[in-house]
């Protein structure tokens, strides 16, 4: 499907799926829980036409594809909302395992900026995750090429950003990679980067909703990361300052 500047990207990363993982179907039905009148009962032919899944759950069981589930959507292609996921074979960290990715996407309009924050929280709980992010497209862009390597992905990062390094630089999978709009941190990834600190901590608190297995949502801005606002861009800088760990940068 197309991507759309005024479409928010939902990555969440979490541990590979084993066996008769139910962590699939728990995901799915979360996002549509959280985004009222939301139904991903379809998905698209090749040429991007809507084919109907009148028995989804079902469909999406006996369809495992790539280590994960095969691409779902709505039926509104001019306020697109789209879920799939698979395994990447790489890890999150340094001799860390594979993982399960999934990508998501909401049409940035009232109705899905209001549900933002419980969609990310549902995926992020139903996957069982480490840590993933909801981001504006365009935004989202910039921030992916903070990641550099002198040798693999040389370069400057945009906007006086910070250089974050690549996964295998990474001590524990549960640290993020990199900050986004909306942040799902599970409790072991705060832990890890040292959140939340109520001295240093009290206006990322004021955005923050904790979950029901006591990670975070931290939304860095009220309104959805403009890079082009020179206020969003600050908190976005604000926010690398207050946590080191993130992008591998207090590792040697």
């Amino acid at each position: 499907m197309e991507v759309f500047s005024d479409e928010l990207g939902i990555i969440v990363y979490a541990p590979a799926l084993v066996g008769e993982d139910r962590r699939t179907l728990a995901i799915i039905h979360g996002m549509e829980g959280a985004l009222p009148g939301l139904r991903l009962g379809w998905t698209l032919s090749e040429k991007e036409e809507f084919i109907a899944l009148p028995h989804r759950d079902e469909w999406v069981t006996a369809n495992k594809i790539d280590g994960g589930f095969p691409f779902l959507c709505n039926d509104d292609k001019n306020r697109p909302v789209t879920l799939t996921g698979w395994e990447n074979p790489n890890g999150l960290a340094a001799r860390s395992p594979p993982h399960f990715e999934i990508h998501g996407s909401l049409h940035l309009d009232e109705a899905g900026i209001a549900a933002a924050t419980n969609v990310l929280a549902a995926i992020g709980e139903g996957a069982c995750a480490f840590w993933g992010h909801a981001t504006p497209s365009n935004a989202a862009v910039e921030i992916s090429r903070q990641t550099r390597d002198p040798v693999r992905k040389p370069g400057i990062p945009p906007r006086g950003l910070p250089v974050l390094k690549l996964a295998e630089h990474m001590r524990s999978p549960e640290i993020p990679h990199r900050l986004g709009w909306l942040n799902y941190w599970s409790a072991a990834a705060a832990r890890a980067i040292g959140f939340p600190e109520p001295a240093l901590d009290a206006e990322l608190l004021s955005r923050a909703r904790r979950t029901a297995t006591g990670g975070w949502v931290v939304r860095l801005t009220d309104a959805p990361l403009d890079l082009d606002n020179p206020a969003h861009l600050d908190a976005l800088k604000r926010a690398y300052e207050r946590f080191p760990e993130i992008g591998g940068r207090s590792t040697p």
